[in-house]
């Protein structure tokens, strides 16, 4: 099986969206996808992200990733998602895709390379683990949803 790896343009949106939406599915999480191509199409220049594709040009996996900065280490490259369809994991297309993003990591000189797994994701854990990432379990995430900030009060 070929797969290209490529920096995604925005005609690849609606393909990374339907991946964000079995991820979110995946995630046991569905209902919390408020994305839309247009809001991407909005976006545009707050993200960047890589596709997996196949000779035949259907995109089957991604990483979504945006720069940040921490105060501890200054400029870092946050993976918000990385996913591959379920047919075809097992044909090393996220690690492909986790190498690429850490070619970006190094080219933009960042400090630090971030993204989240869930606890029960032992699979994407253990591929993790295995190339060598530090997995926290002393942080907890703190999230407003946009009808939190809109009511965000002291």
């Amino acid at each position: 099986m070929k797969i290209t790896i490529r920096q995604a343009s925005e005609d690849d949106f609606a393909s990374i969206l339907s991946l964000i939406k079995e991820l979110a599915l995946f995630e046991k999480a569905p209902d919390k996808v408020t994305n839309s191509i247009q809001q991407m199409q909005k976006e545009k220049d707050l993200f960047r992200c890589h596709v997996a594709e196949t000779e035949r040009g259907e995109i089957v996996g991604m990483a979504l990733y945006f720069f940040a900065y921490y105060t501890w280490v200054g400029k870092s490259l946050y993976l918000d998602d990385i996913y591959v369809r379920e047919s075809f994991r097992r044909h090393k297309i996220g690690t492909e895709l986790l190498k690429k993003v850490f070619e970006e990591a190094k080219k933009e000189d960042c400090r630090r390379v971030r993204w989240q797994v869930l606890n029960w994701n032992k699979p994407a854990i253990e591929m993790y683990r295995k190339y060598g990432a530090e997995i926290d379990d002393e942080w907890l995430n703190c999230n407003f949803d946009q009808e939190g900030i809109k009511n965000f009060r002291i």
